[in-house]
């Protein structure tokens, strides 16, 4: 199991410094990171189970899944550096609330519901789903972004329609899912908080 990283990390012999956690996936744990004034995301795979997910190598299976995703042409954060001994990545940082958040405050724009929809029309195509949760979308400048790499083999229950909208409104699945969800996987706003934004995102963390 990976432990949790804080401090310095290095991608090619480049620091950057760890600023807090973003999120905890099936796969792994992505944080904020900064160099100068540039901020980023790093990804640490860990290995803990998943009762219900079969991984293999999961570095390998980022790897692969965002060359498969970028060859469709879902708009994705960028890779920009893999640290294979430390099973790492550093991916480009997308700022903006996620699609999570924006349905907690029922202001996802319909924009939003046609880009997904648009990405589903490359990935079926290609055979593919890809993990259609609310947290792992984040819309900015006009563009909705999947800042998760994870794809997966086409199955009509898992695509978009037969199972992914169901959490992209005020859903009881949508309900469930949010209750279930620890404040730091639920961040409504992936910028740098200031302690009153941090405090207020508490204070309003009820789910639904």
């Amino acid at each position: 199991m990976a432990a949790a990283i804080d401090g310095i990390v290095l991608f090619d012999g480049i620091a950057y410094e760890i600023q807090r956690l973003l999120g905890k996936g099936k796969g792994g744990y992505s944080y904020l990171a900064r160099r100068a004034s540039a901020l980023y995301v790093v990804k640490q795979i860990h290995h803990e189970p998943c009762s219900y997910y079969q991984f293999g190598n999961k570095l390998d299976s980022e790897l692969r899944d965002y060359a498969l995703l970028r060859d469709v042409g879902i708009p994705m954060p960028e890779l920009l550096a893999v640290d294979r001994s430390n099973e790492r990545l550093l991916k480009e940082y997308i700022p903006g609330e996620t699609v999570f958040s924006l349905v907690q405050r029922e202001a996802l724009p319909d924009r939003c519901l046609d880009q997904v929809r648009g990405m589903c029309d490359l990935l079926y195509p290609a055979g593919l789903n890809i993990d259609y949760l609310p947290t792992n979308f984040v819309p900015t400048a006009g563009t909705l972004y999947y800042v998760d790499y994870e794809c997966n083999a086409y199955e009509e229950q898992w695509d978009f329609e037969h199972w992914g909208i169901r959490y992209w409104s005020k859903t009881d699945e949508f309900c469930k899912y949010a209750a279930q969800l620890p404040f730091d996987d639920a961040q409504s706003v992936q910028v740098e908080p200031s302690k009153e934004t941090t405090a207020l995102q508490k204070e309003d963390h009820a789910p639904c």
